[in-house]
Protein backbone atom coordinates (compact mmCIF):
# COMPACT_ATOMS: atom_id res chain seq x y z
CA UNK A 1 0.00 0.00 0.00
CA UNK A 2 1.53 3.34 -1.06
CA UNK A 3 1.24 6.51 0.98
CA UNK A 4 1.37 10.16 -0.07
CA UNK A 5 4.58 11.95 0.94
CA UNK A 6 4.44 13.53 4.40
CA UNK A 7 3.95 17.26 4.83
CA UNK A 8 7.29 18.48 6.23
CA UNK A 9 6.89 21.51 8.53
CA UNK A 10 9.64 24.16 8.84
CA UNK A 11 11.39 22.70 11.91
CA UNK A 12 13.71 25.66 12.58
CA UNK A 13 10.87 28.20 12.49
CA UNK A 14 8.80 25.92 14.74
CA UNK A 15 11.62 25.58 17.30
CA UNK A 16 11.98 29.39 17.41
CA UNK A 17 8.23 29.86 17.95
CA UNK A 18 8.19 27.31 20.77
CA UNK A 19 11.13 29.04 22.50
CA UNK A 20 9.30 32.37 22.15
CA UNK A 21 6.24 30.90 23.89
CA UNK A 22 8.16 28.99 26.58
CA UNK A 23 10.17 32.07 27.51
CA UNK A 24 7.14 34.37 27.26
CA UNK A 25 9.23 36.67 25.04
CA UNK A 26 7.66 39.89 23.70
CA UNK A 27 5.11 39.10 21.00
CA UNK A 28 4.34 35.56 22.19
CA UNK A 29 0.69 36.33 23.03
CA UNK A 30 0.16 37.85 19.56
CA UNK A 31 1.69 34.72 18.01
CA UNK A 32 -0.75 32.52 19.94
CA UNK A 33 -3.74 34.72 19.13
CA UNK A 34 -2.97 34.47 15.41
CA UNK A 35 -2.71 30.66 15.29
CA UNK A 36 -5.03 29.14 12.70
CA UNK A 37 -7.96 27.04 13.91
CA UNK A 38 -9.17 23.69 12.64
CA UNK A 39 -5.89 21.77 12.73
CA UNK A 40 -6.14 18.16 11.53
CA UNK A 41 -3.24 17.02 13.76
CA UNK A 42 -4.18 14.01 15.90
CA UNK A 43 -3.11 14.72 19.49
CA UNK A 44 -2.40 11.59 21.53
CA UNK A 45 -1.39 11.48 25.17
CA UNK A 46 0.80 8.56 26.24
CA UNK A 47 0.83 8.05 29.99
CA UNK A 48 1.08 5.38 32.65
CA UNK A 49 3.35 4.39 35.54
CA UNK A 50 7.15 4.63 35.26
CA UNK A 51 8.76 1.50 33.80
CA UNK A 52 5.83 0.62 31.54
CA UNK A 53 7.95 1.18 28.42
CA UNK A 54 6.24 4.36 27.21
CA UNK A 55 9.34 5.75 25.45
CA UNK A 56 9.99 2.45 23.65
CA UNK A 57 6.35 2.33 22.58
CA UNK A 58 6.44 5.92 21.28
CA UNK A 59 9.68 5.16 19.44
CA UNK A 60 8.09 2.17 17.71
CA UNK A 61 4.98 4.20 16.85
CA UNK A 62 7.22 6.88 15.25
CA UNK A 63 9.02 4.24 13.18
CA UNK A 64 5.77 2.76 11.89
CA UNK A 65 4.13 6.11 11.11
CA UNK A 66 7.24 7.49 9.38
CA UNK A 67 7.35 4.37 7.21
CA UNK A 68 3.76 5.24 6.23
CA UNK A 69 4.92 8.73 5.17
CA UNK A 70 3.34 10.46 8.16
CA UNK A 71 4.92 13.43 9.97
CA UNK A 72 5.16 13.09 13.74
CA UNK A 73 5.87 15.50 16.62
CA UNK A 74 6.64 14.37 20.17
CA UNK A 75 6.58 16.42 23.35
CA UNK A 76 8.42 14.50 26.06
CA UNK A 77 7.59 16.00 29.45
CA UNK A 78 10.50 15.64 31.88
CA UNK A 79 10.15 16.19 35.62
CA UNK A 80 13.29 18.33 35.59
CA UNK A 81 15.00 20.75 33.23
CA UNK A 82 15.18 19.89 29.52
CA UNK A 83 18.90 20.66 29.90
CA UNK A 84 19.25 17.70 32.25
CA UNK A 85 20.68 15.35 29.66
CA UNK A 86 20.44 12.45 32.12
CA UNK A 87 16.70 12.35 31.52
CA UNK A 88 17.06 12.72 27.76
CA UNK A 89 19.91 10.28 27.25
CA UNK A 90 18.53 7.74 29.70
CA UNK A 91 14.98 6.71 28.93
CA UNK A 92 14.81 8.48 25.56
CA UNK A 93 18.05 7.28 23.98
CA UNK A 94 15.99 5.00 21.74
CA UNK A 95 14.40 8.04 20.08
CA UNK A 96 17.81 9.39 19.03
CA UNK A 97 17.72 7.74 15.60
CA UNK A 98 14.80 10.04 14.70
CA UNK A 99 16.47 13.35 15.61
CA UNK A 100 17.74 13.97 12.07
CA UNK A 101 14.59 12.78 10.32
CA UNK A 102 12.77 15.70 8.63
CA UNK A 103 9.41 13.98 9.28
CA UNK A 104 10.00 13.93 13.04
CA UNK A 105 10.13 16.76 15.59
CA UNK A 106 11.06 15.96 19.21
CA UNK A 107 10.85 18.50 22.00
CA UNK A 108 11.62 17.86 25.65
CA UNK A 109 9.82 20.14 28.10
CA UNK A 110 10.38 20.58 31.81
CA UNK A 111 7.41 20.27 34.15
CA UNK A 112 9.18 22.92 36.29
CA UNK A 113 7.48 21.59 39.37
CA UNK A 114 4.03 22.32 37.94
CA UNK A 115 1.18 20.75 39.86
CA UNK A 116 0.20 17.69 37.88
CA UNK A 117 3.62 17.01 36.39
CA UNK A 118 2.89 18.72 33.08
CA UNK A 119 4.75 21.80 31.91
CA UNK A 120 2.64 24.95 32.42
CA UNK A 121 3.26 25.77 28.74
CA UNK A 122 2.13 22.41 27.37
CA UNK A 123 -1.20 23.71 26.02
CA UNK A 124 0.35 26.63 24.15
CA UNK A 125 3.27 24.58 22.78
CA UNK A 126 0.99 21.79 21.58
CA UNK A 127 -1.16 24.37 19.74
CA UNK A 128 1.94 25.87 18.06
CA UNK A 129 2.97 22.38 16.93
CA UNK A 130 -0.55 21.62 15.66
CA UNK A 131 -0.47 24.83 13.60
CA UNK A 132 2.72 23.56 11.90
CA UNK A 133 0.64 20.80 10.30
CA UNK A 134 2.04 17.52 11.66
CA UNK A 135 -0.09 14.42 11.09
CA UNK A 136 0.42 13.25 14.70
CA UNK A 137 1.45 14.87 17.97
CA UNK A 138 2.34 12.53 20.85
CA UNK A 139 2.62 13.95 24.37
CA UNK A 140 4.48 11.55 26.64
CA UNK A 141 4.14 12.37 30.33
CA UNK A 142 6.29 11.39 33.27
CA UNK A 143 3.40 9.30 34.59
CA UNK A 144 3.46 10.55 38.15
CA UNK A 145 0.95 12.36 40.34
CA UNK A 146 -1.84 14.16 38.55
CA UNK A 147 -0.21 14.33 35.12
CA UNK A 148 -2.32 11.46 33.78
CA UNK A 149 -5.52 13.38 34.53
CA UNK A 150 -4.09 16.65 33.17
CA UNK A 151 -3.19 15.01 29.87
CA UNK A 152 -6.85 14.13 29.28
CA UNK A 153 -7.58 17.85 29.08
CA UNK A 154 -5.05 18.34 26.28
CA UNK A 155 -5.01 15.16 24.17
CA UNK A 156 -7.93 14.04 22.03
CA UNK A 157 -6.99 10.40 22.68
CA UNK A 158 -5.34 9.21 25.90
CA UNK A 159 -3.39 5.94 25.75
CA UNK A 160 -2.59 4.44 29.16
CA UNK A 161 0.40 2.06 29.09
CA UNK A 162 0.71 -0.59 31.80
CA UNK A 163 2.59 -3.87 32.26
CA UNK A 164 1.31 -7.29 33.43
CA UNK A 165 2.91 -6.78 36.85
CA UNK A 166 0.42 -3.96 37.50
CA UNK A 167 -2.22 -6.62 38.21
CA UNK A 168 -1.99 -6.11 41.96
CA UNK A 169 -2.72 -2.40 41.57
CA UNK A 170 -5.75 -2.84 39.35
CA UNK A 171 -8.27 -1.61 41.94
CA UNK A 172 -6.28 1.58 42.52
CA UNK A 173 -6.02 1.99 38.78
CA UNK A 174 -9.79 1.77 38.51
CA UNK A 175 -10.08 5.01 40.49
CA UNK A 176 -7.42 6.97 38.56
CA UNK A 177 -6.22 5.91 35.13
CA UNK A 178 -9.44 4.07 34.37
CA UNK A 179 -11.26 7.42 34.34
CA UNK A 180 -9.16 8.95 31.59
CA UNK A 181 -8.08 5.98 29.45
CA UNK A 182 -9.44 5.90 25.90
CA UNK A 183 -7.15 2.98 25.03
CA UNK A 184 -5.28 0.61 27.34
CA UNK A 185 -2.00 -0.89 26.18
CA UNK A 186 -0.57 -3.82 28.10
CA UNK A 187 3.06 -3.56 27.05
CA UNK A 188 5.65 -6.33 27.57
CA UNK A 189 2.72 -8.69 26.95
CA UNK A 190 5.09 -11.63 26.43
CA UNK A 191 5.55 -11.77 30.20
CA UNK A 192 3.79 -14.17 32.57
CA UNK A 193 0.21 -13.37 33.64
CA UNK A 194 -0.33 -10.99 30.69
CA UNK A 195 -3.47 -12.77 29.44
CA UNK A 196 -5.10 -12.86 32.90
CA UNK A 197 -4.30 -9.17 33.40
CA UNK A 198 -5.74 -8.24 29.99
CA UNK A 199 -8.93 -10.18 30.80
CA UNK A 200 -9.39 -8.30 34.11
CA UNK A 201 -8.71 -4.97 32.46
CA UNK A 202 -11.29 -5.70 29.75
CA UNK A 203 -13.92 -6.44 32.40
CA UNK A 204 -13.20 -3.12 34.12
CA UNK A 205 -13.13 -1.13 30.89
CA UNK A 206 -16.50 -2.62 29.85
CA UNK A 207 -18.05 -0.88 32.88
CA UNK A 208 -16.93 2.51 31.59
CA UNK A 209 -18.46 1.88 28.16
CA UNK A 210 -21.95 2.31 29.62
CA UNK A 211 -21.13 5.94 30.47
CA UNK A 212 -19.28 7.03 27.31
CA UNK A 213 -20.49 4.79 24.49
CA UNK A 214 -16.85 4.16 23.53
CA UNK A 215 -15.62 0.59 23.90
CA UNK A 216 -12.14 0.96 25.45
CA UNK A 217 -9.79 -1.40 23.63
CA UNK A 218 -7.30 -3.31 25.79
CA UNK A 219 -4.41 -4.10 23.45
CA UNK A 220 -1.31 -6.23 23.90
CA UNK A 221 2.05 -4.94 22.66
CA UNK A 222 5.68 -5.94 22.87
CA UNK A 223 7.21 -2.62 21.83
CA UNK A 224 10.78 -3.96 21.68
CA UNK A 225 9.63 -6.47 19.03
CA UNK A 226 7.21 -4.06 17.29
CA UNK A 227 4.31 -6.39 18.11
CA UNK A 228 0.77 -4.97 18.24
CA UNK A 229 1.74 -1.51 16.95
CA UNK A 230 -0.51 -1.65 13.86
CA UNK A 231 -3.52 -2.54 16.04
CA UNK A 232 -2.73 0.39 18.35
CA UNK A 233 -2.57 2.87 15.44
CA UNK A 234 -5.91 1.52 14.14
CA UNK A 235 -7.50 1.96 17.59
CA UNK A 236 -6.18 5.55 17.81
CA UNK A 237 -7.67 6.29 14.37
CA UNK A 238 -11.07 4.87 15.37
CA UNK A 239 -11.13 6.92 18.56
CA UNK A 240 -10.06 10.10 16.75
CA UNK A 241 -12.96 9.66 14.32
CA UNK A 242 -15.43 9.31 17.18
CA UNK A 243 -14.14 12.33 19.11
CA UNK A 244 -14.52 14.86 16.33
CA UNK A 245 -18.01 15.70 17.60
CA UNK A 246 -18.78 19.33 18.55
CA UNK A 247 -19.70 18.38 22.13
CA UNK A 248 -16.40 16.62 22.76
CA UNK A 249 -14.45 19.52 21.21
CA UNK A 250 -16.30 22.07 23.35
CA UNK A 251 -15.55 20.07 26.52
CA UNK A 252 -11.88 19.76 25.63
CA UNK A 253 -11.56 23.46 24.80
CA UNK A 254 -13.38 24.49 27.99
CA UNK A 255 -10.84 22.46 29.98
CA UNK A 256 -7.94 24.16 28.14
CA UNK A 257 -9.47 27.63 28.57
CA UNK A 258 -9.97 27.02 32.30
CA UNK A 259 -6.35 25.95 32.76
CA UNK A 260 -4.98 28.92 30.78
CA UNK A 261 -7.17 31.48 32.57
CA UNK A 262 -6.14 29.99 35.91
CA UNK A 263 -2.46 30.19 34.93
CA UNK A 264 -2.74 33.83 33.74
CA UNK A 265 -4.57 34.90 36.90
CA UNK A 266 -1.97 33.22 39.10
CA UNK A 267 0.92 34.70 37.12
CA UNK A 268 1.88 37.38 39.66
CA UNK A 269 1.40 35.22 42.76
CA UNK A 270 4.83 35.03 44.35
CA UNK A 271 5.25 32.02 46.62
CA UNK A 272 8.39 33.44 48.25
CA UNK A 273 6.56 36.69 49.10
CA UNK A 274 3.71 34.64 50.62
CA UNK A 275 6.25 32.71 52.69
CA UNK A 276 7.82 35.95 53.98
CA UNK A 277 4.43 37.47 54.83
CA UNK A 278 3.28 34.33 56.64
CA UNK A 279 6.54 34.11 58.61
CA UNK A 280 6.12 37.74 59.74
CA UNK A 281 2.48 37.27 60.74
CA UNK A 282 3.29 34.07 62.62
CA UNK A 283 5.99 35.99 64.50
CA UNK A 284 3.45 38.72 65.35
CA UNK A 285 0.77 36.18 66.25
CA UNK A 286 -1.66 37.68 63.71
CA UNK A 287 -1.68 34.93 61.07
CA UNK A 288 -4.98 33.65 59.69
CA UNK A 289 -4.82 31.53 56.54
CA UNK A 290 -8.23 32.51 55.20
CA UNK A 291 -7.75 36.24 55.82
CA UNK A 292 -4.44 36.06 53.90
CA UNK A 293 -6.14 34.25 50.99
CA UNK A 294 -9.00 36.78 50.93
CA UNK A 295 -6.53 39.71 50.85
CA UNK A 296 -4.62 38.20 47.93
CA UNK A 297 -7.77 37.42 45.96
CA UNK A 298 -9.09 40.97 46.55
CA UNK A 299 -5.85 42.50 45.24
CA UNK A 300 -6.26 40.63 41.96
CA UNK A 301 -9.92 41.41 41.35
CA UNK A 302 -10.51 43.89 38.47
Amino acid sequence: MSHAPAHIPDIKALARQISLVENEAPGYTQLLEQLPTGSATRVIGITGPPGAGKSTLVNTLIQTLVSRQQSVAIIAVDPSSPFNFGALLGDRIRMSRHFNNAQVFIRSMASRGALGGLSPKIIEVSDVIKAAGFDYLFIETVGVGQSEVDIAGIATTTVVVVVPEAGDEIQTMKAGLMEIADIFVVNKADRDNADAFVKNLRLLSAEKQHHTGWHIPVLKTVATQETGIGELINAIERHQQQTRSRDRQALLLAEKAWQLIQHRRMYDVNKQALHTQIAQELEQGTFNLYRLVAENVKQRLP
